[in-house]
């Protein structure tokens, strides 16, 4: 068949995973055909699903589509030119399928950012080896076209940091403590109940989700090798309302942030909370909302908000890739061909340069800043700012400090000699306050 007639035909996709993405992806398809043949000039056809439960109510037909007991199978079906993966998980049956697609010379698109983000470098080597297309615009930040954006409109660009609010999750639980005072805990069983975290939510809560796409961001921003494992990784169950509202008198708001910048050659990867300033964009950004911002040296600051989840957002991400791929469209998986990616040396997270926000419990007695202002001049941190509450003498008392500058390595070491002191009684709270 010729590149013209090939183009005349259906485009034929297998569904990997019956979820909520696929069961979008599904309706989608169903409902915006006619509009999506004429935007690319040839059907957009589902040829064939399979998931783990056929006699499921998914609440979309299934009507004249090919059941497969085993998703495997769509590697090697000549009736499917494209298989989209929405299995999830870093290895196993997902790893799996998405080798053996790229193997039998399908296209793939995928919305598993855990497998991109341990295999995407091999991935990407392999597909554009192929000759085929591996599409994963589903995989950061939902209905946020970031990828699109980092690796073709800002092509023209050197970015000198990309950095964003990448989980949902995350983002409402500390909009919803801010707003209601209420404990990290309520809010998060809340959110279980309501559907927006998983019953495990360790991945979302725990800055892992936020680091998958932390790490495919950085490839795409730096044209690097995907590198998960040097992403220093913090969560959020640490925060208190308390700091949410230290952070609101200072001038600050309370933000989960996966952040990846080069700086002198080495790069840093890094997801954490963050006192950001009350007047940057991304401080708005509330509820389960995400938002990417770009440093680009000739457009500037650039960012984009939106859903991060759920099956409309996320199936619209899916069949964005499905379209390039209909309509013919081949460009590198990441921001350069695979084989040119390099690998950028990683930067330790104690050599991370910035100002910090710490909270002590206290025993209110004499001499206790004394002692824990001197331990901050032995490791050569100064501060700009001290809040102090005032209760009865010998009663627990927060104080909280605002430090310049510094290294992280002697920031950590003196929180250490500082929770160590007698009168300190919890341990020191530290949160990183970016400049954006």
């Amino acid at each position: 068949m010729t590149g013209a007639e090939s183009m005349s035909q259906p485009l034929r996709i297998g569904v990997a995973g019956l979820g909520t993405v696929g069961a979008g992806v599904l309706r989608l398809l169903a409902g915006h055909g006619d509009l999506l043949e004429r935007r690319c000039g040839r059907r957009l056809q589902v040829a064939a699903v399979s998931a783990r439960d056929k006699t499921k109510d998914r609440g979309v037909s299934l009507d004249g589509i090919r059941w497969l007991d085993d998703p495997m199978a769509m590697a090697g079906d000549g009736g499917v030119d494209v298989v989209v993966e929405l299995i999830g998980g870093s290895e196993g049956v997902a790893k799996n399928l998405c080798e053996a697609v790229i193997a039998n010379g399908k296209h793939l698109v995928t919305a598993n950012k855990a497998l991109l983000a341990h295999h995407g470098t091999a991935l990407a080597l392999a597909a554009e080896g192929a000759g085929v297309t591996l599409g994963f615009e589903a995989a950061v930040a939902g209905g946020i076209p970031i990828v699109k954006t980092l690796r073709e409109a800002l092509a023209g660009n050197g970015i000198g940091r990309v950095y964003g609010i990448l989980n949902g999750t995350c983002n409402y639980i500390l909009s919803a403590m801010r707003d209601s005072g209420r404990e990290f805990d309520d809010i998060l069983a809340e959110t279980q109940e309501l559907g927006y975290a998983e019953a495990d939510p360790s991945l979302d809560i725990d800055g892992v989700d936020t680091a998958h796409k932390v790490a495919l961001l950085a490839s795409l921003a730096f044209g690097c090798q995907v590198d998960f494992g040097s992403i220093h990784i913090e969560g959020i169950r640490h925060v208190t309302p308390m700091d949410i509202r230290f952070a609101e008198e200072l001038g600050y708001r309370i933000k989960l942030l996966g952040i990846a910048t080069v700086t002198d050659g080495e790069l840093e990867q890094r997801v954490h909370p963050c006192m950001v300033p009350g007047t940057a964009p991304i401080a708005t950004v509330e509820g389960a909302l995400n938002a990417v911002v770009a440093d680009g040296d000739f457009i500037g600051t650039l960012m984009q908000e939106g859903l991060g989840s759920g099956a409309g957002p996320t199936a619209s991400a899916v069949l964005s890739d499905l379209v390039d791929i209909a309509r013919g469209r081949v460009v590198p998986t990441f921001s350069v061909p695979a084989r040119e990616l390099g690998k950028i040396p990683a930067r330790p997270m104690d050599r991370h340069r910035g100002a910090y926000y710490i909270r002590l419990m206290v025993v209110d007695r004499p001499g206790v800043f004394a002692d824990v202002a001197a331990v901050l001049r032995d490791h050569d941190v100064s501060m700009e700012a001290v809040l102090q509450r005032a209760r009865d003498p010998g009663e627990a008392v927060p104080v909280v400090i605002i430090l310049h500058e510094t290294q992280e390595r002697e920031m950590v070491r003196a929180l250490d000699e500082i929770g160590a002191l007698e009168a300190v009684i919890e341990p020191p709270c530290m949160i990183r306050i970016e400049s954006l």
